[in-house]
């Protein structure tokens, strides 16, 4: 398979330095030359460092049924907000959904510390691979300014201001970052950003502004860079962030040119690509600059939906249940933000019923208090592969959920698919095992078999 190196002309934004530690990354990868890569720790929000800071308060027992309904009911929320129907005005809706469980509990799947300005500052951004723009908290009116632990400790978070950096710039509407200057009243006035989200009234506002990003290189020979970029100085959030659904910032991932590959592409200092690897312990790694190895599967983004879902869409041609195969082909969005996988008709019913039929094992009744319909009791050992546009296979490493009951001393097991209204999102449960590529440069989604530490 060739190679070839191109500099994107796109723009944009961020990367991260981490939680607890960084970590670097071995993994051969087809970085350009001149182009450096920066790996860096991401965390699930149940982890251990992130409830460390953040709390535990009213997060049901991991791996029990309350966990996995508050997680897909999370789900519905968070994502709802950017993956509505075409027309922009309908918001997402899954058939499962109990609207009894607080998001300030849980908020965005995965974290990450950004370390901006000078004297620098940390700030524990939540990452999100369905939005674009990078904000921060910044001489806000209306934010989160802490959490307050279970033992009365309070964490306080940082909060940035522009006055305080010395290497901060406003941004003025004639700037390449401005993307609405005829909103402007003149070419030198600050150029101000709204983020509206279909969740819950929920939103940013504030003006955009320039300061160093400090980056960290996974390569031993190249040195550190602290990368100009323009991000959001969030004034006033409202909505599900003041409720902690990403109570420090947020950093995108997206496809447009304010996200965060695009930036670090547009300056030369990594190609338009990133990958992300999600492991079993609730921790997983970022790359930037990461363009996957040589050996690794592939299958292209579908850019004529890019109008309707501006996100990371492929198409499945082929479904495989042990021995059975299927040809169908439909479109799927790969969403790390999303716990759990989405399918809507013919495809759930397809997978689902398939699954079922080839397994000797006896079905669980319904139960309510799950978003899970395939469960059993006894462990299913069936093999579940799709087949992406281009002939690759895609093996579900481990397609099952494993649910405690109430004593806690036995477990059943579910088929991890929730069936959706609208649209299908591969989420992170069918990602877990794998270091999955976001090429951008050559448009296309990579995936290879992966502990993501050696």
């Amino acid at each position: 398979m060739a190679f070839t190196c191109i500099r994107a002309s796109s723009s944009s934004f961020t990367a991260t330095r981490l939680l607890v530690s960084v970590f670097i990354l071995g993994w051969a990868s087809r970085t350009c030359s001149g182009f450096g890569s920066y790996g860096f720790d991401i965390h699930h929000r149940f982890s251990d460092p992130v409830k460390a800071i953040l709390g535990s308060d009213e997060l049901p027992e991991k791996g029990s049924a309350e966990y996995f309904a508050a997680m897909a009911h999370r789900d519905r929320l968070i994502r709802g907000r950017h993956l509505s129907s075409a027309d922009g005005t309908t918001p997402l809706t899954f058939v499962y959904g109990n609207e009894t469980y607080r998001i300030g509990a849980f908020g965005h799947l995965h974290y990450a510390n950004v370390s901006v300005g000078t004297p620098s500052t940390s700030y524990l951004v939540a990452l999100d691979t369905g939005s674009d723009l990078l904000w921060l908290p910044c001489d806000c009116s209306s934010c989160v300014h802490g959490v307050k632990l279970s033992n009365g400790d309070v964490v306080e978070f940082e909060i940035y201001s522009p006055n305080t950096s010395s290497t901060s710039k406003k941004v003025s509407c004639n700037s390449t970052y401005c993307e609405q200057p005829q909103h402007c009243a003149s070419a030198a006035s600050d150029c101000h950003y709204k983020i509206e989200y279909l969740s819950n009234d929920t939103s940013s506002t504030g003006v955009l502004v320039e300061d160093v990003l400090h980056l960290t290189t996974d390569d031993a020979k190249q040195k550190d860079v602290n990368a100009r970029i323009g991000f959001g100085c969030g004034k006033e959030q409202t909505g599900i962030f003041l409720n902690g659904a990403a109570p420090n910032g947020l950093l995108g991932l997206g496809m447009d040119d304010v996200s965060v590959p695009s930036i670090l592409a547009r300056q030369g200092l990594a190609s338009n690509s990133f990958s992300m690897c999600f492991g079993l312990d609730g921790s997983g790694r970022i790359s930037f600059g990461d363009n996957g190895s040589l050996d690794q599967a592939e299958t292209p983004f579908n850019l004529k939906n890019r109008s309707a879902y501006p996100t990371y869409n492929i198409t499945i041609t082929q479904i495989a249940i042990g021995e059975s195969v299927t040809d169908l082909e439909f479109y799927a969005i790969f969403d790390s933000g999303t716990s759990f996988t989405y399918l809507n008709d013919p495809a759930y019913t397809q997978i689902t019923e398939n699954f079922n039929s080839a397994l000797k094992n006896k079905r669980r009744s319904k139960d309510s208090s799950i978003p899970f319909e395939y469960c059993y009791d006894i462990r299913p050992n069936q093999t579940v592969n799709l087949t992406m546009k281009g002939g690759k296979q895609y093996s579900l490493l481990d397609p099952l959920v494993v649910i405690a009951n109430e004593d806690g001393t036995t477990m059943f097991y579910c088929l991890g698919i929730v069936k959706s209204g609208d649209v299908n999102i591969i989420g992170q449960n069918f990602m877990t095992g794998y270091r999955v590529i976001f090429d951008r440069e050559r448009m296309v989604l990579g995936w290879k078999e992966s502990d993501c530490e050696s």
